[in-house]
Parts: C-alpha cells; structure tokens; sequence
C-alpha cells in the first residue's frame, strides 16, 4: 500500500475560526498543512503574508507546506525559513535563476519545492530535477480555490514520473488544485505522492472524515 500524503490547503480554511481549522489538521488522517502566499502580482489574488504563517506556526504540529506565488521569491527566503515553512515551493515561472534559488532554500534548512503553471512542461525540470524535493503540479490556474481539474494533468504526472525515474530522483509530486475522491486514485496511479486538497475538504460536512476518506482512496 502506498502511503499518499495529503495536504489540505489553509486558503480553503474559515479564518474566523482558524485556529480551529488547523487543531482539525493536527488530529486528522493528514500529513502537511498546504500554505498558500499570494501577492497579487504574479496571481490576480492576494491571501495572506507573514502574520497568519506566524500563527499557524504557533498551532501546527505537522510539515509545513508553502507554496509561494509571488514575484521574487528569493527576497523572502529566509523570512519563511525563520516562520516555520518545512517546505518551500516557488514558481518556475516566477524565478530567473531557478538553480540559485533553490540552493538558497536548501541553505535555510528547508525542503526545495517548485510549482509549474498548467501551461508549463515538466521537461523544464529535466536538468535540475536531483536539487528538487518536491514539484507542485499545478491542476488549476493559480490565484483562485474552487476551480475545475484540469484533465490533462495526468499525463504531465506521469511525464514528471519518468523524468525522476530517469534520473534516478527521490522527487515528490505535489498536486494542487480540484483534488477530489473522483480523481485521487487516478492521480496517484499517475504517480502523485502529495495530494492538497482545499474546498473538498473544508466546505464538506465533516472535514476530519473527508481527509480520512481521501488518505484511504489515495493509498489504496
């Protein structure tokens, strides 16, 4: 049995009741908590910064998952090492020198991740894809929860499988975006590891059952 990690997204959470969200987190089924920083430049969204990642800081006991979309990632790097982030994930879209960028995340202590748009191919990653922890594949267009899943989504995790194989990576494949129990089994037969999950999660009648129901049909 593969064990699939799950991670639900905070953007998704109530923030009139956040500390509640995250003890939710804590006592469920799940493995990370997916942190989303948006800055309204590179996203035509803006979600929250520094002070909301303190206070999850404070209440969770499990990885932290960032995944920044901002412009100029590098600029922050250590401010989200000294908040907490455990993982670090910045956009191939967003960084000029990729490399660099993920060696000065590697400097702080913290796990190396990179996101790809919908539009961007994984063969990118090819060459740099042994300093690369964790890629997000994005299965939504970035900046708004609630959207659809991109259905050719698949086929770019099972590209990104052969690139890691290829190269003999230890590479997770993070994907965010639509995650549901309708397409979790088949993206983790693609070759997911990583699986966030925001409304599916927090608009359902019962978020800590949903989570278990997901982490069971992920690692079946």
């Amino acid at each position: 049995m593969k064990n699939t990690l799950i991670a639900p997204s905070v953007l998704a959470a109530d923030f009139g009741n956040l500390q509640r969200d995250l003890e939710m987190i804590n006592n469920s089924n799940a493995d990370w908590f997916h942190v989303d920083i948006m800055d309204g430049v590179f996203v035509p969204n803006i979600s929250f910064g520094m002070p909301v990642l303190e206070t999850i800081q404070k209440h969770a006991k499990k990885t932290i998952d960032v995944h920044l979309m901002i412009v100029d990632p590098d600029r922050y790097i250590k401010t989200f090492a000294s908040l907490g982030a455990n993982v670090l994930s910045v956009h191939y879209e967003a960084c000029t020198h990729l490399h660099r960028t993920l060696q000065a995340i590697k400097a702080e202590g913290m796990k190396t991740g990179v996101a790809l748009n919908p539009h961007t191919s994984v063969t990118v990653l090819e060459d740099i894809i042994n300093d690369i922890d964790v890629v997000c594949i994005m299965s939504v267009n970035p900046g708004f929860g609630g959207q659809s899943f991109i259905e050719s989504t698949y086929k770019k995790v099972r590209q990104l499988k052969e690139i890691i194989s290829r190269n003999k990576a230890e590479t997770l494949i993070e994907v965010d975006g639509g995650v549901t129990d309708k397409n979790a089994k088949q993206l983790v037969e693609a070759g997911a590891d990583v699986l966030v999950a925001g409304n599916f999660v927090f608009k359902s009648a019962n978020p800590t059952e949903t989570i278990a129901d997901l982490k069971k049909t992920a690692s079946l």
